[in-house]
């Protein structure tokens, strides 16, 4: 299998923390594209008409996207550990993915425009929207992070949600006022692989 990704992708880094966690690292080669929101991408596009990564290349040929479409993949084909659980425990468990990657796409929205967008058309409420969003979800995360299991997609789905605000986002200080979060994210952000997949610096 092929995945197609950018080392700074968060969406990319939870199918590879996920591939590391179920033991499947080794069977992926990984290949970095080059996704843009405002230019084409042909090295992605040609898989992918969305142009986006990740995007994941089967042995005869097939393409999975999204990140979610693709975590879910891996797991049902690993034989070993499983992050997706069963019964109610899966609703959950996807809930708190979607709040992750919910962040992630209000994180990555205020990026645009706050570094895509031309400087005078840029919109004020709108980046004030986003970070909004981004608020009311840390503020979710530190109320249910207590109750969360050791590992399951939400959790790796959170962590690197905040693993991206750490790199894009040093300045919104997300730790401040959410110490459970914190102290979480502390031990969780330790284990290999999260080390083996975290963002290049710059």
């Amino acid at each position: 299998m092929k995945l197609l990704y950018s080392p700074a992708s968060p969406y990319a880094r939870k199918v590879l923390v996920l591939a590391h966690e179920t033991g499947q690292d080794g069977a992926i080669t990984v290949e970095t594209a080059t996704p843009s929101p405002t230019a084409g991408a042909p090295d992605i596009a040609r898989h992918n008409p969305l142009g986006k990564v990740p995007t994941l290349i089967l042995e005869d040929g097939a393409c999975l996207y999204d990140s979610r479409v693709i975590c879910e993949y891996l797991d049902a084909r690993s034989r070993g550990a499983r992050l997706f659980p069963e019964g109610e425990a899966r609703w959950d468990a996807l809930v708190r993915q979607a709040l992750a990657d919910g962040l992630l796409d209000a994180a990555l929205n205020a990026r645009y425009e706050r570094v895509l967008r031309p400087e005078p058309l840029r919109w004020d409420a709108w980046d004030a929207g986003q970070i909004g969003k981004i608020t009311a979800a840390l503020d979710r995360i530190e109320a249910v992070v207590a109750d969360m299991p050791p590992l399951d997609i939400g959790t790796v789905a959170i962590a690197c949600a905040l693993g991206y605000l750490d790199y894009r986002y040093p300045d919104l200080a997300w730790r401040e006022g959410r110490p459970a979060a914190a102290a979480w994210y502390a031990a969780f952000e330790t284990r290999p692989s999260m080390t083996a997949t975290t963002p290049p610096k710059g």
